[in-house]
């Protein structure tokens, strides 16, 4: 029997084979587009164990929020974009690795972003604002925009001079401050010389004040004060640097004195729609990978021919019946 050429469901039979076949000639293509460079920068400091974010129903650290953030933006990213990856602690960002292609090396990157631990920390200490503004530097030297992950806790506390001064021009670098966390106060986890985890960090166990540089105004009325001997007074400091909470003023005002935007951790698609609202648009080529599209057009033929096999055997068996109709009056 021979084929007929005009039955729609070899037409979209040979269609899917055709588009399968177009996926092992042709899977990539070169194209012009906007894509973005940037520096992603994750405080690893204590605090950041704080548990006060969620994720399918569970609490998760703010470590762990940016980290899957930054991930889901990555993978939402133009495929002409580049991503280099750095922590912070201490007083200084340490770069991981520099740019790389956010489309054909997604796989390492996620992988690398999995794998930031606040066990790389090599202090306990967190100057946020010092630590900023050398990631700034840092990115300005990779020509790259800057997103910088912290909660905004300066541990110790800043003195009472305040931090150090921006130096550079603001908005040399552009990119985001990302606030990491909730609003309300909460305990940081403290662990052992062997990383378990042993309770939460004391009221104790924690500078509530920085004695360095010129004691705050109104120091002379605290108890046991001596203008030569105890100009901060004798007795401790008492606070909630224990605890933890985002730090949303402090970085505000940081993103400010920087030229930074600034934006609380939400979700990835969120961070993105942040992040490309100030970012530095990069048009370069790019390869677009053609084989996802190709497959799916190729699927949809295939499902189309598998839905159209039904319909055309009942409408044979309707034009059949029509005939026999027809027939049957006619010879009666």
């Amino acid at each position: 029997m021979r084929p007929d050429f005009r039955d729609p469901r070899l037409i979209l039979l040979a269609l899917a084979a055709l588009l399968l076949l177009a996926t092992f000639v042709m899977p990539r293509m070169s194209v012009r587009r906007a894509g973005f460079d940037l520096l992603a920068i994750i405080d690893i400091t204590g605090s950041m164990n704080v548990r006060d974010g969620a994720a399918s129903g569970r609490p998760i650290s703010r470590l762990d929020a940016a980290k899957a953030a930054l991930r889901d933006m990555i993978a939402a990213l133009p495929c002409s974009s580049r991503v280099g990856l750095g922590v912070f602690s201490e007083r200084r960002p340490f770069l991981l690795f520099e740019p790389v292609d956010a489309c054909a090396d997604f796989g390492p990157l996620a992988a690398s972003i999995e794998a930031v631990d606040w066990r790389m920390a090599w202090d306990g200490d967190s100057r946020i604002s010092a630590g900023l503004y050398r990631a700034i530097d840092m990115a300005a030297e990779l020509n790259a925009d800057l997103l910088f992950f912290s909660d905004g806790q300066e541990a110790p506390p800043l003195p009472a001079s305040g931090g150090p001064v921006f130096e550079e021009r603001p908005g040399a670098v552009r990119g985001v401050v990302v606030g990491v966390g909730g609003y309300a106060l909460a305990p940081i986890p403290k662990f052992d010389d062997k990383g378990r985890e042993i309770g939460f960090v004391g009221a104790d166990e924690v500078p509530h004040e920085s004695r360095f540089g010129r004691p705050p105004r109104g120091s002379e009325r605290r108890e046991g004060y001596d203008a030569r001997n105890a100009p901060f007074g004798a007795a401790a400091a008492v606070g909630t640097e224990h605890l933890s909470s985002v730090k949303e003023e402090y970085l505000r005002a940081l993103a400010d004195t920087t030229g930074l935007a600034y934006a609380h951790l939400e979700d990835g698609a969120r961070l993105l729609k942040s992040y490309a609202g100030v970012a530095t648009a990069r048009p370069r080529q790019a390869t677009l990978d053609l084989r996802p599209m190709l497959g799916v057009a190729a699927g949809i033929c295939l499902f189309a021919a598998a839905v159209a096999t039904p319909l055309s055997a009942r409408g044979r068996r309707r034009r059949a019946t029509v005939r026999l109709n027809v027939q049957t009056g006619r010879s009666s």
